[in-house]
């Protein structure tokens, strides 16, 4: 080919791939929000049996997200649903304290069905609920969250999972089913995110006295920074407008 018809076509190939980059540029983009009446919890296959397969946290700090997880429908009031597979095998109940927080709470013991939302009686609590924006988490991450994150996805539903309470066998194992379920939409978010978006404003007084428990049960550094915020009350180091978000 003779050089000039070649640089040509290099010209032309960059020219169409810069006008490609600036149309997807131009596209607006929607940054959904959380509505605290269209949201629901879902609680899957955090069961005692399958916690020792997790390796992409310690113990005591996966326990911790596990619990925080769970705490965020008590906080908010949201409609919650729990399930199981194979609960009477090897995967054993949901971690007990779960249960405990959620006593009235629909709880799904599927048999056996691996995609939560395959089995009819989960389809059916969920639906239940009437919400459209869901938060999820699910041991494992690769399979009980991820799949049925993208069979919700499917259904039209807006999904965040809480990455921090569903675990996987690696962080490499975890960070690929993430890739995977962002690529379908999902939201793959942080549980401080999560209630932040929840409570929108430290000023929302309907919940923010339930945010700061959270934080003191689940995140002891911001537990500082309330405990922090609460000593400039008392001492009068506060600037004007602070004192409205206690």
């Amino acid at each position: 080919m003779h050089s000039s018809n070649f640089n040509f076509l290099v010209l032309a190939l960059f020219m169409s791939l810069s006008l490609l980059v600036q149309g997807n540029s131009s596209k607006p983009f929607t940054f959904e929000r959380l509505d605290i009446n269209n949201t629901a919890l879902l609680i899957v296959d955090l069961q005692v049996g399958l916690i020792p397969l997790v390796r992409d946290y310690e113990p005591d700090e996966f326990r911790n997200n596990l619990l925080a997880h769970a705490a965020i429908g008590n906080v908010f009031n949201l409609p919650t649903v729990l399930s199981t597979t194979s609960e009477t095998g090897p995967n054993g109940p949901l971690v007990p304290e779960i249960v405990a927080m959620h006593p009235t709470a629909p709880y799904i013991k599927r048999q056996g069905v691996i995609d939560a939302w395959d089995d009819p009686d989960f389809r059916a609590a969920v639906q239940a609920t009437g919400k459209k924006q869901l938060i999820l988490a699910g041991i494992t991450t690769d399979v009980c969250a991820t799949f049925l994150a993208l069979s919700l996805r499917q259904e039209g539903y807006s999904v965040f999972v809480n990455a921090q309470a569903s675990g996987a066998a690696s962080k490499t194992v975890a960070e690929d089913a993430k890739a995977r379920m962002r690529d379908a939409g999902v939201y793959v978010v942080s549980p401080y995110a999560l209630v932040s978006d929840l409570l929108r404003t430290w000023a929302n007084n309907s919940y923010n006295v339930q945010t700061i428990g959270w934080d003191f049960a689940y995140w002891t550094l911001r537990g500082y920074m309330t405990d922090a915020h609460a000593a400039a009350i008392q001492n009068g180091t506060l600037v004007p407008g602070e004192l409205d978000f206690n």
